[in-house]
């Protein structure tokens, strides 16, 4: 049966990582005025920098401001740590952590103001440290707003606990002072969370889908470093701690083949149309480091799309490939379906939760003559070419047969001319088609061929 298909609600976003070298920690935030706004870990750790663009990728290039430095002496003169900026009831607010210069390990959050609209040219006035119940090393504050209620949500030690750092919850009274009792809703206790330091820090809340998500980072922050996520009802009380289930295994890691490391302490944007949420992250693009990780200055900043499963959970996928960011070729006529391999037969499949299985690169093609080709995302170098007239996922061998097979005129859809059809390059009117649920490269010439032929980009 032929289903008519709109465009998605979710279109794909094109971007190129990495995004800023030496950038740890980092913080976007998409303003009203048009501006995403960008701060994060400077690996010196004795300032917060801060750029704002029109576009994501514009971060890239934007001029950097340094907006405030460390003191002196006495508190915030040692470890200028995770800014965060955040536009509270019309000020703007920035929350970092910092030690103290005769102590540099005494690392407690602190929080500025500006009334400025333009934070990277307001003055800043220093509110000063979040007085917590414990006064032991915390850190990674960040706040959000639920059913009305400001949180702020942070990490930090209880020796009472054990060493390393939990996750913590507090309603507030202002953008800088929290009230009540603190909940603690979580404790590093699986495998991978306890690698080098027993962790959980780097906060990071979205709301979507009738639930509150966390994601949190995990382990040392080497190679090890991964993201574990949290998930409380959007009806539940978030302050008991019970209300908060645990992923029990990352849901972000290192990945060998796309050359990630220790990807996290993550925060979530929105693309430039609004429509898709944006993973911002930081990772290395080596897994071994000599000394101390905290010494190593390249984390760099990254960002690629969030998707969503159909159970309305996030899927974080995989840390991609350095260069441009992958689609996932949505079906136009069965709209719940998506192009994934499966052993590397290429096949069309709903509920795809293994995403990168579904994620291509549009690179340019391997036989010129502007073609594109289709590069796997968990596998690059691999490439969607056909063979016997079936599509296959395969290494690149570099013969001409090759990537002749892995070639594609990208032409408008040929059920929606918003959506992407693929002509294949040594086979003329033969286009990429599902079947059955399998892929193959067929003549197209009735309405439900050209049906099957159509992909949105997504």
């Amino acid at each position: 049966m032929l289903i008519a298909n709109p465009a998605p609600a979710s279109p794909g976003v094109l971007y190129t990582n990495s995004l800023i070298a030496q950038r740890a920690d980092p913080h976007i935030v998409k303003h009203t005025d048009g501006y995403y706004y960008f701060t994060a870990t400077a690996p010196e750790y004795d300032r917060i920098v801060m750029r704002r663009a029109t576009s994501l990728q514009g971060l890239a290039t934007a001029a950097e401001t340094v907006i405030w430095r460390k003191h002196s002496s006495g508190e915030m003169g040692a470890h200028i740590w995770a800014p965060e900026i955040h536009y509270i009831d019309g000020r703007w607010y920035i929350y970092f952590a910092a030690g103290r210069t005769d102590d540099v390990w005494a690392i407690r959050p602190y929080v500025l103001e500006t009334t400025s609209a333009n934070p990277l040219t307001g003055t800043w006035t220093e509110r000063g440290r979040i007085a917590l119940p414990l006064n032991t090393f915390s850190l990674d504050a960040t706040t959000f707003v639920h059913n009305g209620t400001r949180y702020l949500a942070w990490a930090q030690n209880d020796p009472a606990v054990g060493s390393g750092t939990n996750l913590y919850l507090a309603p507030m009274s202002n953008p800088w002072t929290i009230s009540g009792t603190p909940a603690r809703i979580s404790v590093p206790t699986y495998s991978w969370e306890t690698i080098g330091h027993r962790v959980n820090e780097g906060p990071a809340v979205i709301q979507r889908n009738g639930r509150v998500f966390m994601a949190f980072s995990a382990s040392a922050t080497d190679a090890n470093y991964c993201v574990g996520l949290l998930t409380a009802s959007a009806s539940s009380n978030l302050m008991n701690p019970a209300s908060w289930s645990k992923t029990s295994t990352p849901v972000f890691t290192s990945n060998a083949n796309t050359s990630q490391y220790g990807p996290g302490h993550n925060s979530f944007t929105v693309s430039e149309d609004g429509q898709s949420d944006i993973l911002v992250y930081h990772d290395r693009s080596y897994r071994d480091i000599s000394g101390d990780p905290l010494n190593d200055p390249n984390r760099r900043t990254r960002i690629q799309k969030l998707y969503w499963n159909a159970d309305g959970t996030p899927n974080f996928g995989i840390p991609v490939p350095d260069g441009a960011t992958p689609y996932r070729l949505k079906s136009y006529n069965y709209p719940d379906r998506f192009v994934r391999h499966w052993e590397f037969r290429a096949r069309l499949e709903a509920n795809v939760t293994n995403l990168a299985d579904s994620q291509f690169r549009i690179v340019t093609g391997l036989a010129g003559s502007g073609t594109v080709s289709l590069e796997s995302t968990n596998y690059p170098g691999y490439y969607l070419r056909h063979k016997n007239y079936e599509m296959w996922v395969e290494r690149s061998d570099g013969s001409t047969l090759f990537r002749n097979d892995a070639s594609f005129y990208r032409r408008a859809g040929l059920a929606d001319s918003a959506a992407a059809s693929f002509e294949s390059y040594n086979f003329a009117g033969r286009y990429l088609r599902h079947a059955n649920n399998l892929l193959y490269i067929q003549p197209v010439s009735t309405a439900t061929e050209r049906a099957d032929a159509t992909y949105y980009l997504e």
